[in-house]
């Protein structure tokens, strides 16, 4: 009986990000029988431009590698109470400080791949810790510095590589980096596609924090923080110690996400690549979707790269617009929406039982 109690509980992050996108496809087909398309056809589609292949499941993996760093380094942040909404700055400064490193520091390959790494993830850590200390010194809410960090981070960013940094070597003079030299990009997983080593740095960055959260002091310590705040302080947990290690890890997830793109995907840093596609966001849903959950994150992500690359090859082959994904998309918002205000009236029930009022 115990054993069953625990399986529930270790299966049901895994098991809302399913449910979420069932609701999800549910509501997609009703659009688009509206459109007059044939919703098993659409949906068939959509499946083979997602996993019809291999190079489709390869390239489906490719776009979740970003999501789920991000997600993962955002699900960490939530289970310690905080959030983190800068991810997107974060990934833009760990880019950039990753192709500049890659770039300038002199070295043989292996070794600029590490130092790059380093620096991403060093980049985007520092950056999320602006928001912390600032929430530690002077009480500004996370949500609001996070947020407004971002601006900040990716204004910057397009400063350096349309200024300092821009590569003038071509006529169109692009605002972004030179290429990086080859030996410093990350190994393809599979020759002639577009899968690289990042995918294997998102899956097991997620199953470590899955093992730190389960079975780690530090772990406990952010999870009983972000359950319990006040139990925490009376159990002797430091708040601002745990704020600042989550904060800083959360972000540096994130700088690794954009260090992951420029070594494995873009080989440079070119302005609006990496916030265009949405990575932060969809990050985020992932995260909220799974309850935080790092496997359950890195399922949802997945999940979420498919719909999209799924998108893509529907709008192509039939008359469904790209569109649908969105919509498809929206009601997982509204999921969502719909969990976190049924747990905020669960507990001001229980608030209430116990105050003797409803």
């Amino acid at each position: 009986m115990k054993l069953q109690r625990k399986l529930q509980q270790s299966f049901r992050g895994l098991a809302q990000p399913l449910i979420a996108v069932l609701i999800g496809i549910l509501t997609g087909a009703l659009a688009i029988s509206m459109i007059g398309e044939s919703v098993l056809d659409t949906y068939k589609v959509m499946w083979n431009g997602a996993f019809g292949s291999f190079y489709f499941v390869t390239a489906t993996f490719a776009r979740a590698t970003p999501i789920i760093l991000i997600g993962v380094g955002i699900a960490l942040a939530f289970r310690a109470g905080v959030f983190n909404m800068g991810a997107e700055g974060q990934m833009v400064l760990g880019a950039i400080a990753a192709a500049l490193t890659a770039l300038y520091i002199p070295g043989p390959g292996f070794v600029k791949i590490l130092l790059a790494l380093l620096a991403g993830i060093l980049a985007g850590g520092l950056w999320a810790l602006i928001a912390a200390w600032m929430e530690a010194k002077f009480k500004v809410q996370l949500l609001i510095s996070t947020l407004l960090l971002n601006y900040v981070a990716v204004l910057f960013a397009g400063y350096l590589v349309a200024e300092p940094f821009q590569d003038k070597t071509g006529s169109a003079a692009l605002a972004q980096t030179s290429m990086i030299d080859q030996s410093a990009w990350l190994p393809k997983l599979f020759p002639g596609m577009s899968l690289h080593f990042g995918f294997i740095l998102a899956i097991v960055c997620a199953g470590i924090l899955y093992f730190i959260l389960k079975y780690t002091s530090a772990g406990y310590e952010v999870r009983m923080l972000g359950h319990n705040p006040f139990f925490a302080k009376y159990g002797g947990i430091n708040k601002t110690k745990v704020l600042f290690f989550s904060m800083f890890f959360s972000g540096g997830i994130a700088g690794l996400a954009g260090t992951a793109e420029v070594l494995g995907s873009q080989y440079r840093y070119v302005e609006g690549a990496l916030t265009v596609p949405g990575y932060a966001w969809t990050g985020l849903m992932a995260a909220l979707l799974a309850n935080s959950n790092p496997l359950g994150t890195a399922i949802a992500a997945i999940l979420l790269a498919a719909l999209q690359t799924g998108a893509m090859g529907m709008e192509r082959n039939t008359e469904v617009p790209l569109e649908i994904a969105s919509v498809i998309q929206g009601v997982l918002i509204l999921f969502i929406s719909a969990k976190f205000a049924s747990n905020w009236w669960n507990v001001r029930k229980k608030a209430g039982a116990a105050n003797g009022s409803v």
